[in-house]
């Protein structure tokens, strides 16, 4: 493995850019506001295994085709795009549902949903492929006596481990909120209606972000 000196640099900087406010943020928040706690971690956990897919591509090495094949990049941010407008609009649609349907079973609903779709958003996410080849390489030692992939495999899991951290602080913040407004059935329907507008907002900015 790298040196300590590497290693600590490797935690800080991953630290503080798992615990600057992101679109992975914003899209547990919403989930959250859209349903519970529960939901919000659930979509937390989703996104924890997608990223998996991320860190045995960077592994494998499969990440560099999103730099050599620009086409692929672009349709697979435009898929994922296309997907979070999709979870958008049916968080409208369930708000509309949600005074003639148990908030009980509205939320186990959410939560049961949360994981599956928060998985394929990630795994839809080039960005993490990118933010993977970026930046993993530059704390690996290829003298060291770990293998190039298992070092990979190692600092990938250890990002994604600090970044899920970062990702439960939000959910327990949205948390808060959603428990003191939910009980009133107007608000809850509204708190269902931000968490689409969040969605959707995030789908724009992705499908429209240039790089």
């Amino acid at each position: 493995m790298p040196s300590t000196d590497i290693l600590i640099a490797f935690i800080i900087t991953t630290a503080v850019f798992a615990f600057i406010p992101g679109p992975a943020m914003l899209y547990v928040a919403a989930r959250t506001l859209a349903a519970d706690r529960r939901a919000g971690l659930m979509a937390t956990s989703g996104i924890h295994v997608g990223c998996y897919v991320h860190v045995v591509a960077a592994a494998a090495g499969l990440s560099v085709l999103f730099h050599v094949v620009p086409t692929l990049y672009l349709a697979v941010k435009l898929a994922g795009a296309a997907y979070l407008i999709y979870l958008g609009i049916r968080m409208f649609r369930v708000a509309r549902a949600v005074g003639a349907t148990p908030v009980d079973l509205v939320a186990q609903k959410s939560a049961g949903r949360a994981f599956v779709e928060s998985m394929f958003v990630e795994v839809l996410n080039p960005k993490t492929a990118i933010f993977f080849l970026a930046f993993l390489p530059q704390f690996i030692d290829p003298a060291a006596s770990f293998p190039v992939w298992l070092q990979f495999v190692i600092l990938g899991t250890a990002v994604n481990a600090m970044f899920t951290v970062a990702d439960i602080t939000c959910v327990m913040a949205a948390s808060t909120v959603t428990r003191r407004l939910a009980r009133i059935s107007s608000l809850q329907r509204n708190l269902q209606r931000a968490g689409g507008a969040m969605l959707v907002g995030l789908g724009l900015h992705v499908a429209f972000q240039r790089t």
